[in-house]
């Protein structure tokens, strides 16, 4: 370690401040693990912080061990799979909707087909064409 370069008393209330957010019990900030609330937490500047150099550099061992930065690593992976699960998902339902585009299509052309040749099959008149009578049945 490097020996303090604050006060006793300062190291001692960073090193309670610590204590406190990693046992989520914090009085003065929201919990979370940054540096920005140790210093808070504490009631010393940023300046004064940043001079505890063996403080900080057990707050920086202890975040990446600790369950909280376990949870938040954790959640950041969780976060990653829901946004590719949600890409790949947007993919599929674009996929899908290009069908349904092309069905539409195909149903609409073979509708107009279907009414030309109902309309064609009613405005003919029918032609009845008589047969020849065959000269063997007389």
């Amino acid at each position: 370690m490097t020996g303090p370069t604050v006060s006793p008393r300062t190291e001692h209330g960073l090193r309670e401040a610590m204590e406190r957010l990693f046992n989520g019990r914090p009085i003065r900030t929201d919990g979370k693990l940054t540096k920005n609330n140790l210093w808070r937490e504490a009631g010393v500047s940023r300046a004064t912080m940043n001079r505890a150099t063996d403080v900080l550099i057990e707050w920086d061992r202890r975040v990446g061990q600790s369950p909280a930065s376990q949870r938040d690593q954790r959640q950041t992976e969780e976060i990653a799979l829901l946004r590719r699960r949600l890409k790949a998902n947007r993919e599929q339902r674009q996929h899908l909707q290009d069908q349904v585009d092309a069905a539409a299509t195909v149903i609409a052309t073979l509708l107009a087909e279907n009414t030309a040749l109902r309309e064609r099959a009613t405005t003919q008149s029918a032609v009845i064409v008589p047969l020849a009578r065959s000269r063997t049945a007389e």
